[in-house]
């Protein structure tokens, strides 16, 4: 029998699904007003600060990035109290997530995680043939600590925790993540995803991984969310610098680019454009959550800049996600994360969550004559 050119868990794998782009809706129905919501975008766009530094820098793209980039690395060193050595960077939080799985993951060696959590991650782990356990989630969707810590055992390689979750919006508690800690043996990493560290970190029970010093874990932040470049790509990662020296082994050596490097930089200095983001946050998703209650949806709390809600069933789903593009609102059904029966909103400025509100009140009695009362 022939050798395969592909392996059969690289076969089995479906391509990652984003947000459809403003563009392509265009394209497809001329349309003139575009909101999207789909995605967790920053709506107030990059800060000033970002687009000088990456202005500047793109009179030296002829010039390879700076391998060790010296300007940003010691930017999160002053912000974090940490050293050079604890730190690396990467093409989104995602890239550095690549490298892990590069790094440390073998063919079926299990990872433990939850059920319908970041896709991505998912992806990269079964894309080396890592054997996936996933614990299906509590009833309020939160992630099950109790049957997570059941199922690890001294073959876990990973331990995946995405911390506030996506796309449920939901969060691990102190007390739950140290429950976690307590039954993860020193062989097994965890991966802490806090992209949406930012949103979260002002709830009082969340635990902020700057506060723990495990030598097992890796935490992963991004500059795509609260920080409005997702454009260009930068994420970086936190952890003991024997794991983060592994990391660079298998790192690709000039990512992020040049512009990715500069425009990361410029957002860390402008501390108000981060306070204009979170309290835009708060006052759209106040108004969003209030608006789907009244109109008879059960959303899930979040500490996020999105909400998700239950609709029922997969062709409620769609439907709303048709209907909604048809008034140019984008909005994201979740089958790629095995919730069917669940769609995401973003949470946009006070101009496009209007838009939004507009469009659903046109939508909403037709969905209600077709598919009755939401669960």
């Amino acid at each position: 029998m022939e050798k395969k050119l592909v392996p059969d868990y690289i076969e089995k794998l479906e391509v990652y699904q984003a947000g459809k782009p403003i563009e392509e809706l265009a394209r497809e129905r001329g349309l003139l007003k575009i909101t999207k919501l789909a995605s967790n975008e920053n709506p107030l766009g990059p800060s000033p600060f970002a687009i000088r530094e990456m202005t500047n820098a793109l009179w030296d793209v002829h010039r390879y990035p700076d391998m060790f980039a010296h300007d940003l690395k010691n930017s999160l060193c002053d912000l974090y109290h940490l050293k050079p050595q604890n730190i690396i960077l990467g093409n989104g939080s995602e890239g550095i997530m690549g490298y892990i799985v590069r790094a440390f993951l073998q063919p079926n060696e299990e990872v433990v995680t939850s059920e319908n959590t970041f896709i991505g991650f998912l992806i990269l782990a079964k894309s080396v043939g890592a054997k996936l356990i996933q614990v299906p989630r509590r009833p309020d969707y939160k992630y099950d600590v109790v049957e997570m810590a059941k199922k690890i055992t001294h073959n876990t390689k990973i331990v995946y925790i995405a911390n506030p979750d996506n796309p449920t919006g939901t969060y691990l508690t102190k007390e739950e993540f140290d429950y976690l800690m307590k039954h993860v043996p020193d062989h097994t990493i965890v991966i802490l995803d806090e992209a949406y560290f930012e949103f979260a970190q002002g709830q009082w029970d969340y635990p902020d991984s700057m506060n723990y010093r495990y030598d097992n874990v890796i935490t992963l932040r991004t500059f795509s969310k609260a920080y409005g470049i997702s454009g260009i790509r930068c994420g970086y990662g936190f952890g003991h610098e024997y794991l983060i020296g592994n990391l660079h082994k298998v790192k690709l050596p000039f990512e992020p680019g040049t512009i990715a490097q500069k425009g990361a930089y410029g957002a860390l200095k402008d501390y108000p454009h981060l306070l204009r983001t979170l309290e835009n946050n708060k006052e759209n998703y106040e108004e969003l959550f209030e608006y789907l209650t009244i109109h008879g949806f059960h959303p899930i709390p979040s500490v996020t800049n999105f909400i998700t809600l239950k609709t029922g069933s997969e062709e409620a789903s769609l439907f709303l996600y048709d209907h909604l593009l048809a008034h140019g609102v984008i909005i994201r059904p979740l089958r790629a994360n095995l919730m069917p029966d669940h769609v995401r909103i973003s949470i946009g400025t006070k101009e496009e969550m209007n838009h939004f509100y507009q469009a659903m009140d046109d939508v909403l009695p037709r969905y209600r004559k077709k598919f009755g009362a939401s669960p």
